[in-house]
């Protein structure tokens, strides 16, 4: 850092400015604290964004990605990885609020901060009253870069327990597109069936991607049968 003026330093320039007058890399390195013998706090920062992808990688990057980097211990690596959970964690809603999901942007714009960026499939459900205000959410599946299995027993359990009136299904895609697959309208299909033999309507399945979604309601490729209990 001797060759970056001082009022230009990341930690003095942020009290300057605050926190929105700082680059990706500036902000990284005030997590990091400190260079190493090597490289500077600032070129240290940028080698970490380059191996992660850019900052919104980050929520996809784990301790093991950030230690192949020289200079990255397992000290720092975790200074990093907490520093992007606690970011994520401020746009969660707070659970007690118990808000009302009537509509498929309402869902993907609750759900898309904790489940969008993950490295691998999750597959989970909304639990909603008549109502549709949220009684509970739980992962029932975790699988693999590209797919995860769920049987729908796993997810009526579930429903069941909590005495839901409806549930929305989602998961995440970690492909960044969040198209959906052959399989994934199969086993919504299967969902649905299910959810008509146990009185518990699938009134929705939401991919989520990074930024985006995919809402089958919205896209008119949920089962037609349950047309009725369409989210509105």
């Amino acid at each position: 850092m001797k060759d970056v003026a001082p009022h230009d330093r990341p930690r003095e320039k942020l009290e300057r400015l605050g926190t929105a007058g700082l680059g990706d890399n500036e902000l990284v390195a005030i997590v990091l604290g400190s260079g190493s013998r090597q490289a500077d706090v600032l070129r240290l920062a940028n080698r970490l964004l380059e191996r992660a992808g850019g900052v919104h990688a980050l929520t996809r990057t784990s301790v093991h990605d950030l230690q192949q980097i020289s200079g990255i211990g397992d000290a720092r690596a975790a200074q990093v990885l907490a520093a992007v959970e606690l970011g994520r964690r401020t746009l969660l809603r707070a659970r007690a609020d118990r808000p009302r999901l009537s509509q498929p942007r309402e869902v993907a714009a609750f759900l898309l901060p904790q489940y969008g960026s993950g490295a691998v499939e999750q597959f989970g459900l909304l639990m909603l009253d008549t109502k549709h205000r949220l009684i509970r959410i739980k992962i029932v599946s975790v699988g693999t870069l590209d797919s995860t299995i769920v049987h729908p027993r796993e997810v009526y359990r579930e429903a069941v327990a909590a005495s839901a009136a409806v549930i929305v299904l989602f998961h995440n895609h970690p492909s960044g597109d969040p198209t959906p697959s052959a399989d994934d309208l199969a086993l919504t299909a299967r969902m649905v069936n299910a959810g008509e033999v146990m009185g518990i309507a699938v009134v929705d399945h939401v991919i989520l991607a990074e930024q985006r979604y995919f809402s089958l309601v919205e896209h008119g490729c949920l089962h037609p049968e349950i047309e009725r209990s369409r989210i509105r």
